[in-house]
C-alpha cells in the first residue's frame, strides 16, 4: 500500500554523502560542503568485485555548478518547520521532468515570475516559513517558460499532463546526477514570494536517459555468474551473498559498480546455489528520505520461501529438466489454428487440495497434475479426449498472502464443519478467522513475476519448484492439454521502501508504478498500478512473457485486467513471442495464444495514459478479449448490478422471479437476444445481422445499455466468450440466484447446461470455468479468492458440487444472505449425483459437438459473415429462442470453399423457453437435417425428442436445450 508522505517521519540514519559520481567538470558549486561524512576504505578483490569495509566518501555533487542568484533559500537554517500553506508541498510530485531538457508542471509563474529546480544530495530539503521557498538544497537552477509549450512526443508519451507548461533546464546540467538526489520545483512571483512548491515525477527522463536493452539478473557464463541490477536513481548497490535460505550473516557483501544507470559486478560459479539479497542506497519519494532498501532481483528466477532472498540458479541446467523436456516442443498438442482453442480455466490449489485420490505430501500443488490415475487427472482426460485444448492456471508466479512453509498454516478441521446446517453463518465465522494464516488465496497480490509460487512446491526452497512447475506443464502436454498462465502485470502487491513484498518501488522508487498528478500511486486495479508506458517496466513485462515461455514452455497468457496494459506492450509481446522457434529457441512462439481482460476503466479509461489494450482497441491485432456482453446477456444483469435480474436463460420474461423489472421485460429479452447473437458471431464489429427492430445493423451499431458498442472484434481469435469465470458465483450458483425459487433442481441443471452450450457452439473463443461441467457451488460467494479450500471445492468423483455449505463470508456477501439464506436452507435445491453426472456428460458432448466440424471454429470474419446467419429475428420472432445456421460448400461447386467433409450444413437452435418450441423457416426447408449423432447417442432422452419437418422447414425442441441438427453429406 502507499505510504503516505508527511512531515512526521522520523529522519533514518543515512550516508550524507555518496561515493559513486566523482566527476562534473562543467557545473559550478551553489551549495557549502555537506553537512557531514562518514569515512571508509574500499578492499579491491577483483576490477568487478568489491567487498565493503569502510570508505572515504566521494559526494555526488562535489564538482562546481553554475553560479545562480540566491532567492530567498538557504542551505542551512535552524529555523522552526514552515507554518504556511505551503507546508506539505514537499508531499507531492506534480511536476514531471519529461525530457533531459523540459519540467512540465501546471503552474503560472507570470510574466515577471521565476521557476527553480533544487536538490539536495541528503534529501534534506524543507519548506521555509513565510513563503520564503526551499531550505537545505545543495543546488538550485533557474528554469525558463518554454512559449511552444510541451513537445508533440511528450504529450503522447504522458497524455494526462499534455496541457501543462514547459520549462526549460539549462543546457550542460548534468541531469544524470541530479536524479539520485532529493528533487523539487517552486514558483515565485514578481517580488521573490514563493507561490507553489512540489517534488517531480522522474519516469519521462528515466525512459530518455536510461532506457536500456542489454543484460538484467544473474547471467551465467562459463566461468562466472555476473549480476545486473537497473537502478539509475540508486546512490549505492551492494549484493549480500548468503549461504542459506534464510538466517545467517552474509558470505560476502559485494559493492556493484555503476554504468550509465546499471550496476553489476562479477562473482565465481561458486555462488550458484546460494542467494542473495540487494541492498539499494536511494531517495524514496514516500519517506522524502535516502533510504536503504533490501530488496530481491527484479529478474529473480528462484527464491527462498516467500521471497526473502534470491536464489543464483541456472535454469538451463539438465538437472532442472524432466525427462524429455528438450524435445516437448515437438510432442505437445496439435493446435492448427487458434480458432481451434477451448480453456478451461483452473486454480492449482482447487485441483486437488480435497482431492483424496491424490498423495497428501503431493495435494493442492504442482505434482498433483502428474499423477495419472488421481480423480482429477481422470477427469481432464476426459475432457481433453472430448476436444478441450488449453487448462488456463490461475495466477503461479510468487505472490502474497500464502506463506510458502506449509507448517505455518492454519486450517479448520472438516468434521467440524460439516456440522452445521447449509444455511448457517458458522462454517464461514471459522474460515474467516484463519483465511489470511491459510494455504489459500488466489494468488493476483504479486511480489515477483518470474518466479513459480513456492507453496505449490514441496519445498519451497532451493530449486524444487523450477522443476516441479517443468513437471506439471509436461503431464498436462502429454493428456492433451496446452497449459495458459494467468499473469498479473498490472499491478504489484507491496510498495515502499519497508513492505517486505515490495520490490520494483525499492529498486526504482516512483518508476515502475503509476502515479497520479499529485504524485501517489494509482490504484484502480486494486493497489499500486503499474505503469506499462514506462520503457523498462514494458521491458520487464516483455522479458518475463519470454522467459515463462522458453524456460517454461508454457501454450499462453491470460492478462489480469489488460486495459490496464498500453496496447503498444501487448503487441510487442506478442511479436517477440511469436517470433520465437522450436529451432532456435526450443519453442514454437507463434502457437501461444495471448487473452485477457480489455475492461476501460481508472485512469487509463479513454487512453487517458496512452492507447491501452481495452477490447476496441485490441481490434485486428489478434489477441483474445474477454466478452462481457455475452455473459451479463445470458445470465442477466451484470455482477455489479441487482442480484436477482434475470437474462435470456435465467427466465426474463418467460419465467420471472420476485424482481420487480418493470414494464421493459419484453425489450430487455429482445435486447438479450441481439447481445448474444452477436456473440456467437464471435462478437466481430462487423457481422451484419437483423436486430429485434428488424433492422440490418453491424456487430458494433448494437449497443449495451450504457451505449457502448457489443460488437468490437475484427476476427474471430480476438473474442473469448463466457458466461462464469473465477470472478462473481459460480454458474450453477448465479443460476441458483436468479431463476424462481419455485422451479426444480432439475430445471436449474439444464438451464446451467444450455449456457454452456451458447458458448461452447459460438464462434470465437469458448471460455469455461472449472466446476461449470459439474454444477460447481461455491455456496454461492460471490467472491471466493480467501475463501479457503471449504468454499473452493471441487470434487473430481462428482459425489458433490459443494452447494449448502454454509452462508458465504460475510465480508463481500453480507448484503445478499437475506436472500441466500432461504435457499442453501432449502434441500430441494442441492444436485444430487446424478445431476453432476449427467451434467459432465452434456459438457463432454458440447466439446465433441464443437470439435465435429470446422464450421463451429471458423478462422476468419469473412467465411463467419459469408456462412453464418440467425434466423427467428425482427419484431416477431418467437422469445427466448435463437436460431443459427452454419453453411458450408461444395468441392467443386462454386460459391463457398467446402471445409467440412462431413456436414454441410449445421442449425443450431437453443430454446431458453420453459416449454416446447416450434419454428419454422422457408429458408431451411427441403433439406435432409438430422439431430447431431453426438446428442442421438447421449443419455438425455428429452433432447432425442427434438424433430426437424423437411416439407415446412419446421424444428420443434424439448424446453431449456440446445438442438444442434446436421445436414451430412451423403444428401
Amino acid at each position: 500500500m502507499l505510504l503516505l508522505r508527511s512531515s512526521t517521519f522520523l529522519h533514518l540514519h543515512t550516508p550524507t554523502a555518496l561515493t559513486f559520481i566523482t566527476s562534473h567538470p562543467h557545473l559550478q558549486p551553489h551549495f557549502p560542503p555537506p553537512l557531514s561524512t562518514t569515512t571508509a576504505t574500499t578492499t579491491t578483490l577483483s576490477p568487478q568485485r568489491r567487498r565493503l569495509k569502510s570508505s572515504k566518501p566521494v559526494p555526488l555533487l562535489s564538482r562546481p555548478f553554475h553560479a545562480l542568484p540566491l532567492l530567498r533559500c538557504s542551505a542551512h537554517s535552524s529555523s522552526p518547520a514552515a507554518t504556511s500553506q505551503l507546508k506539505d508541498s514537499l508531499m507531492y510530485s506534480r511536476a514531471y521532468w519529461v525530457s533531459e531538457s523540459i519540467i512540465a508542471w501546471n503552474v503560472d509563474v507570470g510574466i515577471n515570475g521565476s521557476l527553480y529546480l533544487f536538490a539536495s544530495e541528503t534529501a534534506s530539503l524543507s519548506v521555509m516559513e513565510d513563503d520564503h521557498g526551499i531550505q537545505g538544497h545543495d543546488v538550485k537552477f533557474k528554469l525558463e517558460e518554454d512559449s511552444h509549450g510541451l513537445p508533440q512526443n511528450v504529450k503522447e508519451k504522458f497524455p494526462h499532463i499534455k496541457d501543462y507548461r514547459a520549462f526549460k533546464v539549462p543546457p550542460g546540467l548534468d541531469a544524470k546526477v541530479l536524479l539520485k538526489c532529493q528533487l523539487a520545483v517552486a514558483a515565485f512571483d514578481d517580488v521573490g514570494k514563493c507561490s507553489s512548491i512540489t517534488g517531480l515525477q522522474l519516469p519521462g527522463i528515466l525512459d530518455e536517459l536510461f532506457s536500456y536493452c542489454g543484460p538484467l539478473g544473474a547471467v551465467y557464463s562459463t566461468e562466472a555468474i555476473a549480476l545486473f541490477l537497473w537502478a539509475p536513481t540508486a546512490q549505492k548497490v551492494r549484493a549480500c551473498i548468503y549461504k542459506d535460505s534464510s538466517g545467517g550473516s552474509p558470505l560476502e557483501i559485494v559493492q556493484l559498480e555503476e554504468t550509465q544507470g546499471v550496476w553489476s559486478t562479477k562473482g565465481p560459479k561458486s555462488w550458484d546455489g546460494c542467494y542473495y539479497v540487494y541492498e539499494v542506497s536511494v531517495y524514496h519519494p514516500s519517506t522524502l528520505q535516502i533510504v536503504k532498501c533490501h530488496a530481491s532481483d527484479p529478474y529473480a528466477r528462484g527464491v527462498s520461501a516467500n521471497g526473502g532472498r534470491t536464489l543464483f540458479v541456472d535454469l538451463d541446467s539438465d538437472i532442472l529438466k524432466p525427462e524429455g523436456w528438450e524435445k516437448l516442443a515437438y510432442e505437445k498438442p496439435d493446435i492448427l489454428s487458434f480458432s481451434d482453442t477451448s480453456i478451461y480455466e483452473l486454480h492449482v490449489r482447487d485441483f486437488s487440495a480435497s482431492d483424496l485420490t491424490v498423495n497428501d505430501k503431493f495435494r493442492g500443488g504442482y505434482l498433483a497434475f502428474t499423477l495419472q490415475d488421481s480423480a482429477g487427472v481422470r477427469h481432464l482426460k476426459k475432457l481433453s479426449d472430448a476436444g478441450l485444448t488449453h487448462v488456463h492456471l490461475l495466477p503461479t508466479f510468487q505472490f502474497a498472502d500464502v506463506d510458502d512453509e506449509k507448517e505455518k498454516w492454519k486450517s479448520v478441521d472438516t468434521e467440524i464443519l460439516e456440522k452445521f446446517s447449509p444455511d448457517s453463518a458458522e462454517q464461514q465465522a471459522l474460515i474467516t478467522t484463519i483465511q489470511n494464516s491459510d494455504g489459500y488465496n488466489w494468488g493476483y497480490n504479486p511480489v515477483l513475476w518470474g518466479v513459480p509460487k513456492g507453496s505449490y512446491a514441496s519445498n519451497p526452497n532451493g530449486s524444487c519448484r523450477i522443476i516441479e512447475f517443468r513437471k506439471m506443464v509436461k503431464a498436462l502436454n502429454c493428456i492433451g492439454l496446452r497449459v495458459v498462465l494467468d499473469v498479473v502485470y498490472n499491478h504489484l502487491h507491496g510498495s515502499g521502501p519497508y513492505d517486505e513484498n515490495s520490490v520494483l518501488d525499492k529498486i526504482v522508487p516512483g518508476y515502475y508504478l503509476r502515479r497520479n498528478t499529485d504524485g501517489f500511486i494509482e490504484n484502480s486495479t486494486c493497489v499500486n498500478n503499474t505503469a506499462s508506458e514506462h520503457f523498462m517496466v514494458e521491458r520487464l513485462i516483455v522479458d518475463d512473457l519470454l522467459h515463462w515461455v522458453v524456460n517454461y514452455k508454457v501454450d499462453g497468457f491470460r492478462f489480469d485486467l489488460m486495459g490496464h496494459i498500453m496496447k503498444r506492450t501487448m503487441m510487442k509481446a506478442k511479436h517477440a513471442i511469436s517470433s520465437l522457434t522450436k529451432e532456435k529457441d526450443g519453442v514454437d512462439g507463434s502457437s501461444v495464444y495471448i487473452y485477457g481482460e480489455g475492461w476501460d476503466f481508472g485512469e487509463v479509461a479513454r487512453n487517458g495514459r496512452g492507447v491501452n489494450a481495452s477490447q476496441v482497441n485490441l481490434s485486428g491485432t489478434g489477441i483474445g478479449s474477454f466478452n462481457d456482453r455475452i455473459r451479463d446477456a445470458v445470465l442477466g444483469g451484470s455482477p455489479f448490478g441487482h442480484p436477482l435480474q434475470q437474462g435470456f436463460v435465467t427466465g426474463l420474461l418467460l419465467q420471472p422471479n420476485d424482481h420487480d423489472h418493470g414494464t421493459a421485460a419484453g425489450e430487455m429479452l429482445a435486447a438479450s437476444k441481439d447481445h448474444i447473437q452477436v456473440g456467437m458471431a464471435a462478437n466481430l464489429r462487423d457481422f451484419v445481422l437483423t436486430n429485434c427492430e428488424g433492422k440490418e445493423v453491424k456487430g458494433s451499431e448494437v449497443l449495451t445499455h450504457g451505449g457502448a458498442p457489443v460488437g468490437f472484434a475484427s476476427n474471430p481469435t480476438e473474442t473469448v466468450n463466457y458466461v462464469s469465470a473465477h470472478d462473481n458465483e459460480t454458474l450453477f450458483d448465479i443460476i441458483s440466484m436468479k431463476t424462481p425459487m419455485e422451479i426444480s433442481v432439475d430445471e436449474r441443471c439444464w438451464i446451467n447446461h444450455l449456457a454452456t452450450s451458447i458458448i461452447a457452439l459460438s464462434q470465437g473463443i469458448p471460455f469455461f470455468h472449472s466446476g461449470d461441467e459439474m454444477l460447481r457451488s461455491k455456496s454461492l460467494d460471490r467472491d471466493s479468492y480467501n475463501s479457503g479450500d471449504w468454499f473452493n471445492r471441487l470434487d473430481f468423483t462428482y459425489n458433490s458440487n459443494n452447494w449448502g455449505v454454509g452462508l458465504p463470508p460475510k465480508q463481500k456477501n453480507e448484503r445478499s444472505w437475506p436472500l441466500i439464506k432461504p435457499r442453501l436452507a432449502d434441500p430441494s435445491f442441492k444436485p444430487q449425483r446424478s445431476h453432476i453426472l449427467d451434467a459432465v456428460e452434456n459438457f463432454s458432448n458440447l466439446l465433441r459437438i464443437r470439435y465435429s466440424s470446422p464450421l463451429f471454429c471458423l478462422r476468419t470474419a469473412n467465411a463467419i459473415q459469408e456462412r453464418l446467419r440467425f434466423h427467428n429475428t425482427g419484431p416477431s420472432s418467437i422469445p427466448g429462442v435463437i436460431v443459427m445456421s452454419i453453411e458450408d460448400g461444395h468441392e467443386g461447386q462454386p460459391g463457398l470453399s467446402q471445409l467440412d467433409p462431413i456436414y454441410s450444413y449445421i442449425v443450431v437452435v437453443i430454446n431458453a423457453r420453459p416449454t416446447e418450441v416450434s419454428f419454422a423457416s422457408p429458408a431451411l426447408r427441403a433439406r435432409n437435417f438430422e439431430l447431431h449423432p453426438v446428442q442421438l447417442m447421449s443419455t438425455d432422452e428429452v433432447v432425442k425428442a427434438s424433430t426437424y419437418e423437411e416439407s415446412t422447414g419446421c424444428f420443434v425442441v424439448p424446453s431449456r436445450r440446445t438442438s444442434v441438427f446436421v445436414q451430412p453429406r451423403k444428401f
